[in-house]
């Protein structure tokens, strides 16, 4: 009878996944943040012991963290796949991009991740996982650019969608109203920086600087695999 047992609790460790604990440790986030203890409430509840919690996620929350952004941006990627784009401006679609992002967040969930990602030790991975978002959103788009630009695109989204996340963390307005509008504001904001960077390539200085040191900005390219 105890070998059975033992034999059952083995296969249900074997079953449990990454998406299990994840799902099991979000109600726990709420409360006790993403911490050590909302994943020992978690792997409680699924009957697993702290080395195979240790096994999936090295780093502890940080990686619990990630892994809830990632599955966020899986699902605005295929709602943004799903989306009607024809007859949208390219800067509308690129909204529709950060705004299905946040509609498939969680505020309490996103302002812990944010208390988290603040800490120093953990800033860069925060910082990484914006960036990724950004990518992923110009991507989906279709964004073939693979030079200096594909840096200077997703710098700039990277930057619109943080805004707009603090934004949104305090936006109590009726559907969310108000950060959509705060949303546009910017990246109306971009689009004339847009405006003035194109005038400025076609001044003489700029066209001589890049004959000149600028070349070496010719040389810039994206990384292999994008990110």
């Amino acid at each position: 009878m105890a070998l059975v047992q033992m034999q059952g609790r083995c296969d249900a460790e074997r079953m449990t996944s990454k998406d299990d604990v994840l799902n099991a440790v979000l109600p726990h986030v709420v409360f006790d943040g993403w911490s050590r203890a909302a994943m020992t409430a978690a792997a409680g509840e699924l009957e697993i012991d702290e080395a195979q919690l240790t096994q999936m996620f090295p780093r502890g929350p940080v990686d619990l963290a990630l892994a809830w952004h990632a599955r966020g941006d899986a699902e605005m990627v295929a709602r943004l796949r799903a989306a009607d784009l024809d007859g949208m401006r390219y800067r509308d679609r690129i909204a529709l991009g950060v705004r299905l992002r946040l509609e498939v967040a969680d505020r309490e969930l996103v302002r812990r991740a944010m208390a988290l990602f603040a800490l120093p030790q953990h800033a860069a991975l925060g910082s990484a996982a914006v960036w990724g978002t950004a990518s992923l959103i110009w991507d989906t788009l279709g964004d073939t650019s693979r030079d200096i630009n594909w840096y200077t695109k997703r710098a700039t989204l990277s930057a619109v969608y943080s805004a707009t996340v603090l934004y949104w963390l305090g936006d109590d307005s009726e559907g969310s109203a108000a950060s959509w509008a705060f949303l546009d504001r910017r990246i109306e904001d971009v689009m004339q920086i847009e405006k003035v960077k194109g005038k400025v390539r076609e001044s003489g200085l700029f066209q001589a600087f890049m004959r000149g040191p600028g070349r070496v900005l010719d040389h810039v390219r994206a990384p292999r695999g994008g990110l």
